[in-house]
């Protein structure tokens, strides 16, 4: 149920709360008591990342809306599976099954996976099952019910009434071949099954009909305009929608600006304002590609949930919906140490712009964040080469001796990230390289430093540990070839010394603050690291 109402949010300065406002306007200058989110998706192929980010974003939307105005509101999740199959995706199995039924509507295509009634159903349920593992709250919708039960019936006939406009608004957008064949009306052939894209030589808004000729057959066909027998092309199907359900809000990428704008005509053709819109930016792959659904490149979501916790995909779906960012495996542990990063700020302030309370609806659960950071954790894992999350524990126990998966629930589930990480992608690729000259001084001084005052740096608390470790790396690095001058002329260590640890040390190009490494994986363990390390074959200066 949604809160009072917080006026104040309005000025808050987070896109979702500038989003909720155009919404709260737009029903206050309506009349209307409750909004209705939108979110599409086409269930051609199987769910993505991206169908994940749409339904999140709108549901950030739909909080901020409730917590400003304390109206009610609901999000329909609509899947379009009366859609035709048009091509078959590359990532199914049984692709000769599916090419037998290219045009057939999404739910009357055998399910490939042979665990549903059609390959939309099959789909539709990848979705559900996704979008309720994340606790969204929506009503998931139907194409194919909503058209058969009847639900489109009256705005089927409207848009037979308005056919002749609803043509003028279509047809300068198409080339002439197009041109030639288009129709707002997709029937469905009465014998094969086939969702047609044919000419109409006739539409009878009175009698609620289509007239049509089959191009194969030339056999003409009079066609119910109700009752699912005939489907809306997708720019007009879209108008459709809204108009007939009222949709207050609907996103979508990039790709669909015009298409919006089409839309948009065409349902206020039909007699109703047309919904406010957000455009947001397309995610790319690794290679800068556009994600897709048919070509399953990019990130799936059951990999994204292995590699790092459901929070840190919400956030990486928050920031700057409106910039394209890359989408791929190395950005899981920067979403993850930015996602407790705010955690932590956000538990301090209580502050609606940050992104937390949008992930959490305002209330952090227990146990939202982390005492040491996913970077961290990585790292031991590559360390200590790490077969369990038994193994892990044994050092996080020492590091912190009262922590356990019950008090600590979310460092449990990112050991088990950081596991399966490290184990997929860090541990094939580890390269290590033997120390110059100058980096082996380097290091062995900070190994005498950490065995000189071992006993004083274990009795300091945890984080003054860190820091005076830190300070020790420091100390040992302020030597040739690391000196550089700081901004206060006095005499700093360069970015070569860290990257020469994490290099001899890690076998990686980077890594976490090197202090609180050493803290966690403990001073003997750390000093015979270095001292293991320096035995391999040293490099020249």
């Amino acid at each position: 149920m949604p809160q009072s109402a917080n006026p104040s949010l309005r000025t808050t300065r987070a896109w979702p709360f500038e989003e909720a406002a155009k919404v709260a306007d737009r029903l206050a200058a309506a009349g209307k008591g409750t909004a209705l989110f939108e979110t599409g998706y086409g269930p051609s192929g199987l769910p993505h990342i991206g169908t994940f980010g749409e339904v999140a974003r709108t549901t950030w939307v739909r909080r901020a809306f409730e917590a400003m105005t304390g109206q009610p509101s609901r999000l329909l999740a609509f899947s379009d599976d009366m859609d035709a199959l048009r091509k078959v995706p590359d990532n199914v199995p049984q692709a000769e099954l599916l090419r037998g039924f290219i045009g057939r509507p999404l739910t009357q295509v055998p399910d490939p996976f042979g665990t549903h009634d059609s390959f939309g159903a099959h789909n539709n349920a990848r979705l559900r099952s996704f979008l309720d593992a994340f606790g969204f709250d929506y009503e998931f919708a139907s194409s194919t019910e909503y058209y058969r039960s009847g639900r489109f019936d009256a705005a089927l006939i409207r848009m037979a009434e308005a056919h002749e406009e609803v043509l003028r608004v279509i047809l300068p957008t198409l080339g002439p071949e197009r041109r030639a064949t288009y129709s707002p009306f997709l029937p469905v052939h009465p014998r094969t099954g086939l969702v047609m894209q044919v000419p109409m030589e006739e539409v009878r808004p009175a009698d609620g009909t289509l007239v049509w000729r089959d191009p194969d057959t030339g056999e003409r066909f009079e066609t119910p305009v109700t009752g699912g027998h005939c489907k809306a092309q997708w720019k007009a199907d879209w108008a459709l929608r809204w108009y007939a359900l009222g949709v207050d809000y609907e996103m979508s990428g990039k790709d669909l600006i015009d298409s919006v704008k089409l839309s948009s005509q065409i349902c206020r053709i039909l007699g109703a304002e047309a919904p406010i819109s957000f455009t947001y930016e397309l995610f790319l792959d690794a290679q800068g590609q556009k994600i897709s659904k048919s070509k399953g490149n990019g990130l799936t979501i059951e990999e994204w949930l292995r590699y790092g916790p459901p929070e840190s995909l919400s956030l990486f779906m928050y920031n700057s919906p409106r910039s394209a960012k890359r989408l791929h495996f190395d950005v899981i542990p920067r979403a993850t140490d930015e996602y407790l990063s705010q955690v932590e700020k956000f538990g301090a302030s209580g502050d609606a712009a940050n992104p937390a309370w949008h992930i959490h609806a305002g209330h952090l659960p227990n146990g939202a964040g982390s005492p040491i950071p996913f970077s961290m954790l990585l790292n031991l894992a590559v360390v200590a080469n790490a077969e369990s999350t038994e193994m892990l524990w044994g050092y996080v126990r020492r590091y912190l001796p009262s922590a356990s998966p019950e008090s600590e629930p979310m460092l449990a589930r990112l050991l088990e990230h950081a596991l399966a990480y490290y184990q997929d992608f860090v541990k094939p690729a580890k390269q290590y390289r033997a120390a110059s000259a100058g980096e082996r001084e380097a290091m062995t001084v900070l190994a005498d430093l950490l065995r000189r005052d071992k006993a004083a740096l274990e009795a300091l608390p945890q984080a003054e540990r860190a820091a005076a470790i830190q300070d020790l790396v420091y100390d040992a690095g302020r030597r040739e070839p690391f000196l550089q001058p700081g901004k206060d002329g006095r005499p700093g260590v360069s970015i070569s010394w860290f990257e020469a640890l994490y290099q001899v040390l890690l076998g990686q190009q980077k890594g976490p603050r090197f202090g609180g490494f050493v803290a966690l994986y403990g001073i003997d363990e750390t000093i015979s690291l270095i001292e293991h390390s320096l035995q391999r074959e040293q490099v020249p200066s």
